[in-house]
């Protein structure tokens, strides 16, 4: 194969000789140079045009394949484990109705400090004050505090928070001041705060 025809000679070549308004009159290798461009150019276009979008959309369907498996991993683990999943489920209801017999109703309420005075009394307190405070709504249950003041020692103060922590209604202790007081005893000051599950109230 004779391959000197496809040997072009530069050397005579001047872009001034140019005529674009005739290019069949061009020299060969101003011809072959703009094919050659226009080869380019068609084939960068080509691929802005058509192949970009395409290597997106491939980006896309790769990475939605992956949320997907993770998707499905997720599901189906929940799958396998959902007989478990309803035994914790019978369990966690069986625990949250044994927590709610434990909140004071309405009508129960008014007892409460009766029982929190006969705890302290029984402890060897005197009680100067106990009266319950404003309530406090919050988003699922109701706040009940109670005020409390009394007389005592370290040893009587440690067995009352002791016996009302052992009350059969849930009763927390919060705001905790001691301070002397006359006759050698202790001046306590806390709040009692108990609570009453909205939904039960309904």
């Amino acid at each position: 194969m004779n391959l000197d025809k496809f040997n072009f000679d530069f050397s005579d070549f001047d872009i001034n000789d140019i005529d674009f308004e005739n290019m069949g009159s061009w020299p060969k290798p101003a011809k072959i140079a703009m094919a050659a461009f226009v080869a380019i150019a068609v084939a960068i276009a080509s691929y802005m045009l058509l192949v970009s979008s395409k290597v997106d959309a491939l980006d896309n369907a790769k990475l939605q394949e992956v949320q997907l498996k993770n998707n499905y991993r997720i599901k189906y683990g929940a799958a396998v484990n959902l007989d478990s999943y309803k035994k914790q489920m019978v369990d966690m209801e069986g625990k949250f109705s044994l927590l709610l017999k434990r909140l004071p109703t309405s009508h129960e309420t008014p007892g409460l400090l009766d029982d929190i005075t006969y705890v302290g009394t029984t402890s060897g307190l005197s009680f100067i004050k106990i009266n319950w405070l404003p309530e406090v709504e919050k988003q699922f249950y109701t706040e009940l505090p109670i005020q409390i003041e009394v007389l005592g020692d370290y040893h009587e103060f440690g067995q009352f928070v002791s016996q009302v922590a052992a009350l059969p209604r849930i009763v927390t202790l919060h705001d905790f001041t001691i301070t002397e007081a006359n006759n050698d005893k202790l001046r306590l000051n806390v709040v009692a705060k108990t609570y009453r599950y909205k939904e039960a109230e309904k």
